[in-house]
């Protein structure tokens, strides 16, 4: 595999690094503390998006956290990054009780109050699942001073999979019957006979399980939370990013919630981007994320043009 390298807009020089532990909810992950030569009082914490990733953000030889963050620390600003209590136990994913709140909100509270002890203001910087999930942490979180939203699904999750697989055997990545399985476990997950305990793999040969083997619990909590209702709630502001080219996150489908509901908001559309926020041309493939590439520098630039 392709080693990662720095992306070009980062200098290595212009910051420091340092391991460091959160602890919450019982539960201890590592992470990364990245301080600045010449700090600006600014500081963001990173949140990856949806399965069980480390504080970079690791898929395939890419590592788009950690472009933003020394991206955004050779700029001045502090950053802190941690791995998801499930990237070193990804079997925690479908057990009973595991819900995206339980795996985001108690780490990323402590990792706001950790970065605030280094900096004036602190921002949330969440991608994909971790963008829909920011607005929950800020509105349990006073300290959190404003949100960035890279990819922020508004769409049922559930809902939204069904697309993703009909886009993906559309262009030959899956087979067609993934369409139909997705339909399926799409409408497990909104009958009400769904429960915590439901489990995620088939319970009965013929029967569909739940979209990608995940607990009752976990669609529950999603059934049960709005991320743009929460975000227009909060009084700090909000930038959404949107990659023209995500067919997982899109611009039809998730950012007309986001331009509707908050029209305070900062919304920019990078006509170039895929999901991760990298630029290519023509629609974009599965087999994209694993080209070896860099999170666009006009992602990066735009975020810290913004940060109050």
């Amino acid at each position: 595999m392709t080693p990662w390298t720095p992306p070009p807009y980062a200098d290595p020089t212009a910051f420091t690094e340092r391991d460091i532990t959160l602890d919450a909810a019982g539960r201890t992950v590592p992470g990364t503390l990245t301080l600045p030569a010449r700090p600006t009082g600014r500081g963001v914490v990173l949140l990856a998006g949806g399965g069980p990733f480390d504080r970079d953000g690791t898929s395939g030889p890419n590592k788009p956290l950690k472009d933003l963050a020394w991206g955004l620390a050779t700029q001045g600003v502090a950053v802190l990054r941690f791995d998801k209590v499930t990237a070193n136990r990804p079997e925690a994913m479908t057990e009973p009780g595991y819900t995206m709140t339980s795996e985001y909100v108690p780490h990323g509270i402590a990792a706001v109050r950790a970065l605030a002890e280094h900096v004036d203001r602190v921002f949330l910087v969440g991608h994909s699942m971790g963008a829909k999930v920011a607005p929950k942490i800020a509105a349990a979180e006073p300290l959190v001073a404003g949100l960035v939203i890279m990819a922020g699904d508004t769409q049922p999750m559930h809902h939204a999979a069904v697309r993703v697989m009909r886009y993906l055997a559309d262009t030959g990545a899956v087979p067609p019957e993934s369409v139909e399985l997705f339909q399926r476990q799409a409408a497990a997950v909104d009958s009400p006979d769904l429960a915590p305990e439901t489990p995620g793999s088939p319970e009965t040969p013929g029967t569909p399980g739940l979209p990608f083997g995940l607990p009752g619990s976990f669609w529950l909590d999603l059934r049960g939370y709005d991320p743009v209702a929460t975000a227009a709630k909060l009084d700090v502001p909000i930038l959404v990013l949107q990659g023209g080219r995500d067919y997982q996150v899109t611009v039809a489908d998730d950012l007309p919630a986001w331009r509707d509901e908050l029209p305070d908001a900062t919304i920019t559309v990078l006509d170039a981007d895929n999901h991760q926020f990298f630029a290519g041309s023509g629609p974009s493939t599965i087999t994209e994320y694993q080209a070896p590439g860099h999170v666009d520098p006009e992602a990066v630039s735009t975020i810290l043009t913004w940060l109050p």
